[in-house]
């Protein structure tokens, strides 16, 4: 059992940034990923960054260059630094985590982030 809570969201104006902090709480031992999903209404959910155990991280191409995703000491809590936002990032931000063993992706309860023009 894993718990994910996020923080951070708010409204930005566009260019501002913004930090997200996720905290794992419960049998972090079985994670393997860490990262962030966002979705806004009537659009796609997107996978916006990751990071493994080993450190390896991914983003979306169009974040690229413009968010960070880190961690602290075992990757918890995981942090998005999120620079030069856009009204096209206005979403709700998810932290999620996956489990090495059984592949079961948990979900925080979301943040949501508002830029605008």
């Amino acid at each position: 059992q894993v718990q994910l809570v996020e923080s951070g969201g708010g409204l930005v104006q566009a260019g501002g940034s913004l930090r997200l902090t996720c905290v794992a709480s419960g049998s972090i031992s079985s994670i393997n990923v860490m990262g962030w999903y966002r979705q806004a209404p009537g659009k796609q959910r997107e996978l916006v960054a990751a990071m493994t155990n080993a450190g390896t991280t991914d983003y979306a191409d169009s974040v690229k260059g413009r968010f960070t995703i880190s961690g602290d000491s075992a990757e918890n809590p995981v942090y998005l630094q999120m620079n030069s936002l856009k009204p096209d990032d206005t979403a709700v931000y998810y932290c999620i985590a996956r489990s090495r063993f059984t592949g079961y992706q948990y979900w925080g309860q979301g943040t949501q982030v508002t830029v605008s023009s």
